[in-house]
């Protein structure tokens, strides 16, 4: 083969994907659309003006020559804390061709956090958008290790000055399949942060096998994610399965939510949304007075937690659309369980990405073959090498060629997969397991109820019962009544067992910026 090219073999089953030994993936992803004769189409809508796939190429070209020229040099790592635009397209490529290590982090975390990123990468680069300034500052003083470069997006003395001065050209750096590529700290829903070390083949293997052969997205796709570019669920979406393709990506810099959402939604028209489960409740919460335009969509996708099916029938009745739900990761970098096109399962994951491989196993590591739960392993061709400095936990997670998800799951007879929440979600209640998931489900049928979350809390006995946060809808107030109310819907939906013990109620559920709900802080606060 040709340096960087990629072989899809589709008579295979899987499609097998075969790779150049001297493969960098920026050169498939970015250099080869102009080539194809997409310079002149819209690569990117953005707040600043719409990015064509020719200036895309260009100023990834510029950012490699301006991060050569800086003094980066392959296998250093590029911190970037910056928000959904052009540049973060132009730093992350940019850095890959160059052979540098991006590593997106989320733009909501806080100084204290930053910091431990900092000395855990040994990071030479840090670069932001100003609108995180003061976040960076303040990490950069708590933390023992300077990064050499560290710059805004903008300004004078910037990323942009950066990208003027440098060079359109730039000859990719060799690489191979296998070597480093980017890194993703996971979202932090379980505790402190871990580097998850991705390969060059890696977002190949996701916008193939998810992008194309479950999802079907194609060139002339519209695309639209409430998911940020910093998470592994927003990358696939507007970074790599539009490129992989040569679709449009358009572009939230803002928090997405119907003030900022409904108007892209409005005047770029997508045919492909991702959301997650927060927000499809929240929409539908709003269409009696607020329903945005949804005729150009042709298919929505919910991942970062799973969708209750409550949710999922009351947005098909109100918009005659499926959600294609499934389960992805950091460590994998996407879906890699999924519903299909019109053969959605209301509260199931779905079946296996093709390419992927799904094992249930008991608290000894053998395989549960039949309709119990267990942990829910998986392999695939997008898992990430390792944690990054830390052996013990990949160790522990990354075992062989699979990967412990640490969610709990269970199969029916004809291969669905069906999340019975987080291992560590789990609860005992009168020495039976008990899903939150469950409990969370039932709860938000109830008309006066938004979100909900369970964690176990310990009796005066000491024994571990449901405890439920409950976020009401708007202009329903929380009191004894409907504590009361709700105890008793429960009660009469769900095994004696579990219904919630105490019920408070809450303005918002602590999440990450991705949408999953941080239990292990109201573990805490319980």
């Amino acid at each position: 083969m040709e340096p960087n090219e990629i072989q899809i073999d589709r008579a295979q089953t899987p499609v097998r994907l075969s790779y150049a030994e001297n493969f960098n993936v920026a050169v498939p992803f970015i250099d080869r659309h102009p080539r194809e004769g997409r310079g002149e189409k819209i690569a990117i809508h953005a707040r600043a003006g719409d990015v064509t796939y020719a200036e895309l190429a260009a100023n990834v070209n510029r950012a490699a020559s301006g991060f050569t020229a800086l003094g980066l040099r392959p296998g250093d790592r590029l911190l970037m804390i910056i928000k959904d635009c052009p540049a973060f397209f132009y730093t992350f490529w940019g850095a890959i061709k160059a052979g540098v290590i991006p590593v997106p982090l989320n733009t909501l975390l806080r100084s204290d956090t930053y910091a431990f990123v900092i000395e855990n990468s040994a990071a030479t680069a840090f670069f932001y958008s100003p609108e995180f300034s003061a976040e960076v500052e303040r990490a950069l003083e708590l933390s023992a290790h300077k990064p050499s470069h560290v710059l805004p997006t903008e300004g004078a003395n910037s990323l942009d000055a950066v990208l003027a001065q440098a060079s359109d050209t730039f000859e990719a750096v060799p690489s191979t399949p296998d070597s480093d590529c980017f890194w993703l700290y996971s979202s932090g829903s379980t505790g402190r942060p871990k580097g998850a070390v991705h390969r060059q083949r890696d977002m190949v293997a996701t916008s193939v096998l998810y992008g194309v052969e479950v999802l079907g997205i194609r060139e002339d796709d519209i695309c639209y994610s409430e998911a940020k570019l910093f998470f592994a669920y927003g990358i696939g979406n507007a970074l790599t399965f539009p490129l992989w393709v040569g679709a449009t990506s358009v572009l939230n810099e803002s928090k997405p939510g119907p003030d900022t959402s409904f108007p892209l939604i409005a005047r770029h028209r997508p045919t492909l949304y991702y959301g997650v489960p927060t927000l499809y409740a929240a929409y539908l919460a709003l269409f009696d007075k607020q329903k945005p335009d949804l005729s150009s969509i042709r298919a929505c996708v919910s991942a970062g937690e799973a969708l209750p099916p409550d949710i999922y029938q009351r947005w098909k009745a109100a918009t005659g659309l499926d959600i294609l739900d499934g389960i992805g990761s950091t460590e994998a970098l996407h879906i890699f369980i999924s519903n299909r096109h019109g053969a959605a399962r209301p509260g199931s994951s779905g079946l296996p990405v093709p390419g992927y491989g799904a094992r249930i196993v008991d608290d000894a590591g053998d395989d549960i073959l039949g309709a119990g739960e267990g942990r829910l392993f998986i392999s695939g061709p997008s898992l990430a090498r390792c944690y990054w400095n830390n052996p013990e936990k990949t160790a522990a997670t990354m075992v062989g060629d699979w990967f412990d998800t640490g969610d709990t799951y269970r199969r029916d007879d004809e291969g669905f997969y069906y999340y019975c929440g987080r291992t560590d979600d789990m609860m005992k209640v009168g020495g039976i397991w008990c899903s939150a998931f469950d409990i969370e489900s039932k709860l938000i049928e109830h008309p006066a109820v938004l979100e909900a979350a369970v964690v176990g809390k310990a009796d005066a006995e000491s024994l571990i019962k449901p405890a439920a946060y409950v976020v009401l809808q708007a202009g329903r107030e929380g009191d004894a009544a409907l504590t009361a109310e709700l105890m008793q819907f429960c009660k009469s939906r769900l095994a004696p067992y579990q219904y919630p013990r105490w019920i408070r109620f809450v303005p918002e559920l602590p999440k990450t910026a991705t949408g999953k709900i941080q239990r292990f802080r109201l573990r805490a606060e319980a």
